[in-house]
């Protein structure tokens, strides 16, 4: 039993090593992946964001049940709208990044090949109780983006093994230890046996059971 949890987790700890050298390879800016969330939900908080303002100045203005600031700003029409538009710009800021980050975990897990559904209900569920809890799960558990084949350029996804387009092993295996490492590594992490590049392309994946 002992044994079997230990493959297991020497199983787990290579997969999230291959996913964590994968990821350094997503250098997107900031700009570049808010661009996946869609324009017309951006549209849509903005242009909710100009009729909250505009509502809460009218209503403040009209007199209905009294000025919102009746006391601190007693007197002053202009500086209790201001006040106002300042409270209704920062829950509207809140609750924008709040959608954003809902709906780019929901494009940046369909383009990963990951349940975008699933991933999406998971963040709103845990939101409400847990706050960012469930977008960081989701940060920490994401699959790498499809990335070229290293000897053809094919696109491939990150659970592929073998290429499609040209059968090279997309994760290598250390000719002598039988474990798997990454394209980049020059000696294996776990014997400290050289690899080459030749080796690499050619050698066959050898999973301890």
């Amino acid at each position: 039993m002992a044994e079997t949890q230990q493959s297991m987790g020497d199983s787990w700890n290579r997969r999230m090593r291959l996913i964590r050298f994968r990821r350094k390879r997503e250098n997107f800016s900031f700009w570049q992946e808010f661009k996946i969330v869609p324009r017309w939900l951006v549209w849509t908080v903005f242009v909710l964001f100009l009729i909250a303002q505009v509502a809460g100045v009218l209503i403040n203005l009209s007199g209905v049940n009294g000025p919102v600031f009746p006391v601190e700003l007693n007197g002053h029409p202009a500086m209790q709208s201001l006040a106002l538009a300042g409270i209704i710009t920062g829950v509207s800021l809140f609750l924008s990044i709040w959608i954003f980050m809902i709906a780019y975990v929901n494009r940046d897990a369909k383009r990963r090949g990951m349940s975008s559904g699933l991933w999406t209900l998971l963040v709103v569920v845990l939101s409400p109780a847990y706050l960012l809890v469930g977008f960081i799960i989701y940060f920490l558990m994401r699959e790498p983006l499809p990335y070229n084949c290293p000897q053809c350029s094919a696109t491939v996804g990150p659970r592929f093994n073998y290429c499609p387009n040209c059968k090279c092993n997309l994760h290598p295996a250390c000719p002598q230890c039988k474990r798997e490492v990454v394209e980049g590594d020059k000696f294996c992490p776990y014997c400290a046996h050289e690899l080459g590049a030749t080796t690499l392309s050619d050698a066959a994946i050898e999973r301890p059971t």
